[in-house]
């Protein structure tokens, strides 16, 4: 089992604060786990075993439950008038769940913790029940810091980080250092199950072949503006028809399965953040080569995404910054903290852009490049030049 202390460490912070906390994320990213970890926590800090309780309602013999056996099922488990803790594993299998929930939460004996895969659980009836009493926590997939970490020194950062970029962060593909093929095989079984279960079945979506086209169309163009004109632009030249909302439809549901994230462009200069031509990231870099074949030619986008996640990961809000008629890969905001970052596979090939861009920028807030280029690192003009694992294993 890997470690994720800071997941830990987070969900520490609201320990008997009144209010749910909703761990969400793309399915097998590891929710499930961190809430098994954080009952060891809990039981390894005075908290009697028989005042956590965790239920996973994914499990065949809850397939037949509603919202009232669900709140039997809880309410029979809680005996006493002390604290109980209740750790909650995809609560979405349930219809109106989030009844239930919230009438533990008004009982008032109940830590609530919950986990989910998709949009069910971020919906409107959430904010009907629970307006200001729930905190979302985003779970990602395996970072490089976490899995260095856990590596025992069986590879070299180089290795781990040659691995780290073909097969990404999914946690089974990790724990059981699979090969490259095998884990392609359970990374496209993921990709299938979300899209299967969360998006298909879900929104009844007849035309599965053009849904299929655009999904492909994002994942080869992860890094790159666009917008869904664009996209239908692209289907017409190929003689498929589709109209504009069915692909902002389909855009929609991806994310909020969390198949791809958005990154909205950012106006430096007009400080505002604008709605047309934004990018989307993959929830693990590892999708687009389960789904297209590894390309090398692809190397310099999924460093992009790998960067993408480990900010997101930190807490920032991210965005492609413009400036002029330039473009910064990475604003990266946090409360009053702000930082730039531009990525790129080697130094020599791209200097003039990664720095000149970084250049025009005026104010005294940190200025990275990051590259695979380990002969390159050091400080020019203020900007910090840095390797991929050092800005992934460093603070």
């Amino acid at each position: 089992m890997i470690k994720r202390p800071s997941y830990l460490e987070e969900l520490k912070k609201y320990i008997n604060v009144p209010v749910v906390k909703i761990l969400t994320g793309v399915r097998r990213c590891g929710k499930s786990t961190i809430l098994s970890m954080f009952k060891e926590e809990l039981i390894n800090n005075s908290i009697d075993s028989e005042h956590v309780i965790e239920i996973n309602f994914a499990s065949e013999k809850y397939s037949a439950f509603d919202s009232k056996l669900m709140y039997e099922l809880l309410k029979n488990k809680i005996v006493d008038d002390k604290k109980y803790y209740l750790l909650l594993d995809e609560v979405q299998e349930i219809e109106n769940w989030e009844r239930v929930i919230n009438s533990l939460l008004e009982e008032n004996n109940s830590d609530i913790y919950i986990t989910g895969s998709n949009s069910k659980l971020m919906s409107s009836e959430i904010s009907t029940y629970l307006t200001g009493r729930y905190v979302s926590i985003p779970v990602y997939t395996l970072s490089y810091k976490e899995i260095y970490n856990s590596s025992n020194n069986l590879f070299d950062k180089k290795s781990l980080l040659d691995r780290y970029i073909r097969l990404g962060g999914f946690p089974i593909v990790t724990a059981l250092k699979l090969n490259e093929d095998t884990a392609y095989q359970i990374i496209d079984g993921i990709y299938n199950s979300v899209v299967n279960e969360d998006i298909r079945k879900r929104h009844k979506i007849n035309d599965e072949e053009l849904f299929s086209r655009v999904v492909k169309f994002i994942v080869e163009n992860v890094g790159k503006t666009f917008s869904a004109n664009s996209i239908c632009n692209y289907l017409k030249s190929e003689k498929r028809n589709i109209r504009v909302e069915t692909i902002y439809n389909y855009l929609e549901w991806l994310e909020k399965s969390f198949i791809v994230y958005r990154c909205p462009r950012y106006d430096l200069q007009g400080k505002e953040i604008l709605k047309t031509q934004e990018k989307f990231y993959l929830s693990d870099q590892s999708l687009k080569y389960s789904l297209l074949g590894f390309d090398p030619k692809s190397i310099a986008s999924m460093l992009e995404n790998i960067v993408y996640l480990e900010l997101k990961r930190r807490g920032y809000n991210v965005y492609v910054g413009k400036i002029q008629t330039q473009e910064i890969d990475f604003v990266a905001i946090k409360r009053e903290e702000k930082i730039y970052v531009q990525v790129c596979r080697q130094m020599p090939e791209t200097s003039d852009r990664e720095i000149s861009n970084l250049l025009k920028i005026r104010d005294s807030y940190p200025k990275y490049v990051v590259t695979l280029d380990e002969y390159s690192t050091g400080n020019y003009e203020g900007i910090q030049i840095v390797t991929l694992t050092d800005f992934l294993l460093n603070k």
